[in-house]
């Protein structure tokens, strides 16, 4: 089967979140799997090039279509460690993908739905026609709407699009100039309540109820999800829209790349270490002292890894670090806010504990520290407000670092509470609470760490259960092989 995979991001080349990592995993899953995969990104200025191997100009002419007249760009091909991949270049006085950063700008909708055009006027030029169109986001949205709408009257009439859903906030709101820009036109066909018309700003065109009326099937980032997408205020209004097209959408959980997450193959952490040597993990957990000035001694380490933004529970994570530190245990954060008002807060915070021998606060995001901090802490808190998927608690259950995690989203669907779960007792791998308050977090946290010192065989067996989870690209690999052959023509 031949694939093409749209998005605005894939790692490590442009990543800003879980996406890009998405991206990367399930393209390479579905590689091993025999399939051909091609990734159609964006040439953005702010790449990473120096993951990019063979770059080079692979159409020099695309003409892509734009209001009355057409941009000019070129298509460059390049392998992104084994994958392949295309990125489209622009030429225009817009200045579209050399601004420095991926989004972030007034004219994102613009420039979005300018690469959904690119990206299918370059699969109608290159003549190989993708059994499957794979596109992520609401930055790709217009893809299924220009294919159905344009593309398969002009040659593209047997491809077929699966469209991933990672984030319900961000839909792509914008207005009726898209469709002239685009060539789509008719804005009384398109701003209707069965099409594109936003649900509740009714002159605005909303680019992800495009993606999800006109795709042949929708997924989102895990099965929990799915349904409070559809049920609960986390579909951000869609939930109508995706109550009218449920036969279309179901949750696939994401994946972990264990050729990079992975503490037995490591070559970030210091020690190497697995389930049947669980002792060399505490090397990296004196490494880790050692970098960030923690003091020695019998004490847990709790991290935090990830954005400081309001999904994921910022008061929740300040008040985590200090009932840490008042239970005997110590903290570390790694993570940098997108918000002026928390980067303000968390600096104070770092400045205020700056004299702790417990505490580091690492105001930013490193890659290779990320690595160290999964590896030689004993617990981490990931209590988001929502998560559509979180890979953070899978990555840390292959670590053997326990997750403390709030029950939303994907986090139900990969922890399992050691003391209430419906699970059997050896599949159970962390502590979860229900409640987004203090004391519910507390109470979790002081389950975990009272286990710590009191019963550490317990401990011990509890995290070894969670590293002999699987949550590996081969069951979601499967999962979306089988809605693709599901969606293609018969």
């Amino acid at each position: 089967m031949y694939i093409a995979m749209i998005s605005p991001e894939c790692a490590p080349v442009a990543k800003v979140g879980g996406l890009a990592d998405v991206v990367f995993g399930l393209s390479r899953e579905l590689e091993i799997r025999g399939n051909e995969v091609h990734i159609i990104l964006p040439k953005y200025d702010c790449m990473r090039y120096d993951h990019i191997w063979g770059l080079n100009i692979t159409l020099a002419d695309l003409w892509v279509p734009w209001y009355g007249g057409s941009i000019h760009c070129t298509v460059w091909f390049g392998f992104v460690h084994g994958r392949k991949c295309y990125f489209i270049e622009p030429h225009s006085q817009d200045n579209f993908f050399n601004r420095g950063h991926l989004y972030g700008f007034s004219d994102d909708t613009t420039r979005f739905s300018f690469f959904s055009k690119a990206a299918m006027e370059f699969l109608l030029q290159d003549h190989r026609r993708p059994d499957i169109i794979h596109c992520h986001d609401w930055q790709t949205g217009l893809v299924p709407v220009l294919l159905y709408e344009i593309y398969q009257h002009i040659g593209m009439h047997n491809q077929r699009v699966c469209y991933t859903i990672h984030n319900f906030k961000h839909q792509g709101a914008t207005g009726e100039y898209i469709l002239r820009a685009t060539g789509l036109a008719r804005p009384e066909h398109f701003l209707h309540y069965d099409r594109l018309r936003d649900n509740f700003n009714h002159s605005a065109l909303n680019l992800m109820k495009g993606g999800i009326v006109y795709s042949n099937f929708i997924t989102t980032v895990s099965q929990q999800h799915a349904h409070e997408a559809r049920y609960t205020d986390q579909g951000y209004g869609l939930g109508h829209t995706l109550e009218i097209h449920q036969g279309k959408f179901g949750g696939v959980l994401n994946g972990v790349d264990y050729d990079v997450w992975n503490p037995e193959i490591d070559p970030l952490i210091p020690v190497r270490y697995s389930a049947e040597n669980l002792d060399a993990k505490y090397g990296n957990k004196e490494a880790l002292r050692d970098r960030l000035w923690l003091q020695k001694g019998f004490k847990p380490i709790i991290a935090y890894i990830g954005r400081l933004d309001s999904q994921k529970g910022v008061h929740l994570i300040r008040h985590a670090i200090f009932h840490a530190l008042h239970s005997g245990a110590q903290f570390v954060l790694l993570g940098s806010s997108p918000e002026e008002a928390i980067s303000r807060e968390f600096s104070h915070l770092k400045h205020h504990l700056n004299d702790s021998p417990d505490c580091h606060l690492e105001l930013g995001f490193n890659e290779e520290l990320s690595h160290l901090i999964y590896a030689g802490a004993d617990m981490i808190v990931v209590p988001s407000l929502f998560e559509p998927c979180g890979l953070t608690q899978m990555i840390a259950l292959k670590y053997g670092t326990v997750p403390i995690v709030r029950a939303v989203g994907g986090l139900v669907d990969t922890v399992f509470d050691r003391d209430h779960s419906w699970k059997p007792l050896e599949e159970r791998n962390g502590y979860v609470f229900y409640e987004a308050s203090l004391p519910a977090l507390e109470a979790a946290m002081h389950r975990a760490i009272g286990l710590w010192y009191s019963y550490p065989d317990e401990f011990r067996k509890l995290l070894v259960q969670g590293m002999r989870c699987d949550y590996s690209w081969s069951r979601p690999g499967q999962d979306y092989l089988n809605i693709y052959n599901h969606i293609r023509p018969k």
